[in-house]
């Protein structure tokens, strides 16, 4: 379930830089099946998340560094810059050929970085400002700095999650607050920018109100995602319970698109038992092929 929660952040908080895909891509993305830019590029972002989170207790230049890196990596194109701070000047808004003039923002010289960065550090690392508080201040101090020459808004919302990790507001699982942000793009913008005029009341509010409404969301997707697994369930009724279906069930809540490859990687379970368990869970209606081919095969949960 936690599993889910972190990609369903992933997956808003790609939205937000419109950067779109569907469950079944991203999870084709994850067995390396498909070849949907967007989902390898959301996967990036599960990683990034994964690296927030593991890293939560040591935040750090090095481990923001290392958040970016998990991010950019499956981004084409942006391999190069994974995990690098930009050497020039980086501005949001105006238009191509005009360089800075127009933009709606520039952000400070990159030779300000690394200081900027450290000082947001020391920030983060206190613990007498309220949590949500202090997550939404450092995040859109984040995004002020713009450290990167592409993911700051995705690494930035990581390090969110990183901060509340530490603070140990949410410690087994992730809330999925882009999902609110996601309703109101425009003001959480807006709210960046007042920020960067002196004023923290709206992304303060932003955040607060986007922490409940994923409170209220991450409740509703796991009670569906129970049910969703006690249906199966009960497709499997009368199978021992040493069967190797069992085995592979609950993973079809994180991972709803599985190949052989996969389960066996995860499992550690040899072919035959791999090949039986996926026969079995087909022909009890928990799976269904997807690829309508004899090698390589893939098969899908009905949730996905």
């Amino acid at each position: 379930m936690s599993s889910v929660l972190l990609r369903t952040e992933s997956s808003f908080s790609s939205q937000i830089e419109q950067l779109t895909t569907t469950a079944r891509q991203l999870a084709l993305a994850e067995i390396d099946e498909g070849d949907k830019a967007n989902a390898q590029t959301v996967v990036g972002n599960v990683h990034a998340m994964e690296s927030a989170l593991a890293l939560a207790q040591q935040i750090s230049l090095n481990s923001i560094l290392a958040m970016h890196q998990n991010l950019m990596n499956q981004q084409i194109g942006m391999e190069d810059e994974a995990g690098k701070f930009r050497e020039g000047l980086v501005w949001i808004g105006g238009t191509d050929n005009a360089g800075p003039r127009g933009a709606s923002f520039v952000a400070p010289s990159h030779e300000l970085i690394s200081d900027a960065l450290e000082d947001l550090v020391a920030f983060i690392s206190r613990t007498d400002l309220p949590a949500i508080v202090q997550a939404a201040i450092a995040h859109a101090q984040f995004e002020t700095i713009h450290p990167f020459v592409d993911g700051n808004g995705r690494t930035g919302r990581a390090l969110v999650h990183s901060i509340l990790r530490y603070r140990r507001i949410s410690q087994y699982t992730t809330a999925p607050i882009s999902a609110g942000i996601l309703r109101d793009t425009a003001g959480y913008f807006e709210a960046l920018g007042a920020f960067r005029s002196g004023d923290a009341a709206p992304i303060i509010r932003t955040f607060i109100n986007a922490s409940i409404f994923a409170a209220s969301t991450g409740k509703d997707l796991i009670d569906s995602l129970a049910t969703q697994l006690d249906d199966s369930a009960v497709k499997l009724v009368g199978l021992r319970s040493s069967a190797a279906a069992w085995k592979i069930l609950p993973r079809l809540i994180a991972q709803p698109v599985v190949n052989a490859r996969y389960l066996k990687e995860q499992l550690g379970l040899g072919d035959a038992a791999i090949h039986r368990a996926l026969s079995v869970l087909t022909e009890r209606g928990v799976l269904v092929e997807k690829s309508g081919r004899s090698r390589n095969r893939i098969w899908q949960h009905d949730g996905c």
